[in-house]
């Protein structure tokens, strides 16, 4: 099979380099995207995995359920807003391996949505310019989302 490309390392010996065998979580996120082009942010709870941590809003999704059901779902549930599917458009995604589970992370972006945000599990909430998001300290898997964003916005 041809090859293309300038940089064939990425073919070399030692395998994919990704785990196996970890179970697979899906997670949804959202950068909520106000007026004035600034990304909303929500700091972890104490109690929680990672609890300090900044990310994105969203959640996991339950069996059978579409990724954008769940941030619909998620949203509603962490923040009191309401949004139609039809306001989501699919970003990117993460895909990261922690210690016990591999995480897959679709991002979508949102400029529209019902109601007063409220946090509702007692998170901190915070907008913040794409170029600031690095000032954040975020779990390892948002990070690779911040430069696509900045480029969005």
């Amino acid at each position: 099979m041809p090859t293309t490309g300038l940089d064939r390392g990425c073919l070399r010996a030692g395998g994919s380099g990704v785990k196996g065998s970890l179970p697979l979580k899906l997670v949804v996120a959202a950068a909520l995207v106000d007026p004035d082009n600034r990304v909303l942010i929500t700091k972890r709870p104490i109690g929680k995995p990672m609890a300090g941590l900044w990310e994105f809003p969203g959640g996991k999704a339950t069996e059978g359920e579409l990724p954008e059901q769940a941030i619909v779902r998620e949203l509603k549930e962490e923040l009191n807003i309401d949004i139609t599917a039809s306001c989501l458009a699919p970003l990117t995604f993460a895909s990261h391996s922690y210690e016990d589970f591999h995480l897959l992370m679709p991002l979508f972006a949102c400029r529209i949505w019902q109601g007063e945000l409220r946090a509702m599990e007692g998170q901190e909430l915070k907008w913040v310019r794409p170029v600031g998001l690095r000032e954040y300290p975020m779990p390892p898997a948002d990070l690779p989302l911040i430069p696509i964003i900045r480029d969005f916005l």
